[in-house]
């Protein structure tokens, strides 16, 4: 479990870091040219480490511990934004991350170690056509869609990445996960993830667009993992962990909205024709 734990801290770190490359790049271009900024393919690099720890951690801990733990980056963007930026914080921030904390220390503990279980049957079909539909969403809004829809499509995106990597750790080790149908889920989803929030980091505020994010990689994931892939609490602890999973969200929310997590925002070159001095290129989870 400890080591579990800790893939997941290392991951939720690196998550925070990219975050910022990513959110600076998107500065200097838009669309599908973002993907060849120095800057964004060094990000996906270590947003490809981070996933593959992520995945340990999903191996051994239930769904709403990993993501919990992984929308915690938003700390990380604060307090790197912080102390490399000189981005400034408001005191609340500074309560949001102790609040985060704590609540991870509550999960951790209401949850234990979790071996993932065989998923029941239709699980995979339901993955495949879930990522497809996805795909396909994606595919219709990326040209004209709002930015609360891209970031949602986003979320949804990490949120069934996370869902098929548990249900596919169930049969064995990484080459038996790889050669599955579910890892087709796995790349189409985290494919979504990664253009759907890029593309809504160009169109939306910081604060929103990482808010959604942060919730809905947590409830999503969390809520299946319960219904259909057999993550439990422990006995008593159920209270507890709802209270921090609440608190853990709502304080995400609060640091989503912190100066410190837009501070990627400010432009580094001249706006282009048509956008308005100062617009909105933010920073947000992942």
């Amino acid at each position: 479990m400890v080591l579990a734990l800790l893939a997941a801290t290392v991951a939720a770190v690196g998550y925070g870091v990219s975050t910022v490359m990513q959110a600076v790049a998107t500065r200097r271009a838009q669309g599908l040219r973002a993907l060849r900024q120095p800057l964004v393919v060094g990000a996906l690099v270590i947003d490809g480490a981070a996933w593959l720890l992520s995945l340990v951690a999903l191996d051994r801990l239930p769904l709403f511990v990993v993501q919990a733990l992984l929308a915690s980056s938003v700390v990380v963007v604060v307090l790197l934004a912080r102390t490399v930026l000189g981005a400034p914080t408001r005191g609340r921030d500074v309560g949001a991350i102790v609040a985060v904390v704590g609540a991870l220390v509550v999960l951790a503990a209401g949850s234990g170690e979790q071996p993932a279980v065989t998923p029941p049957s239709g699980f995979t079909t339901g993955m495949l056509v879930a990522s497809g539909v996805l795909v396909a969403a994606t595919v219709a809004a990326y040209a004209r869609g709002g930015a609360l829809l891209l970031a949602t499509l986003g979320g949804l995106g990490y949120s069934g990445a996370a869902i098929a990597a548990r249900g596919a750790h169930a049969s064995g080790g990484l080459l038996d996960t790889v050669l599955q149908p579910l890892a087709i889920a796995i790349v189409a989803c985290g494919a979504v993830g990664v253009l759907a929030y890029l593309r809504a980091l160009e169109r939306g505020s910081a604060g929103s667009m990482a808010a959604v994010l942060s919730v809905t990689e947590v409830v999503v994931p969390g809520a299946v993992g319960v219904a259909v892939l057999g993550d439990t609490v422990r006995a008593g602890w159920a209270v507890p962990v709802v209270a921090a999973l609440v608190l853990a969200i709502a304080a995400c929310v609060v640091l989503a909205t912190s100066p410190a997590s837009v501070a990627a925002e400010a432009p580094e070159s001249p706006p282009a024709p048509g956008r308005r001095p100062g617009g909105s290129q933010p920073t947000g989870a992942r």
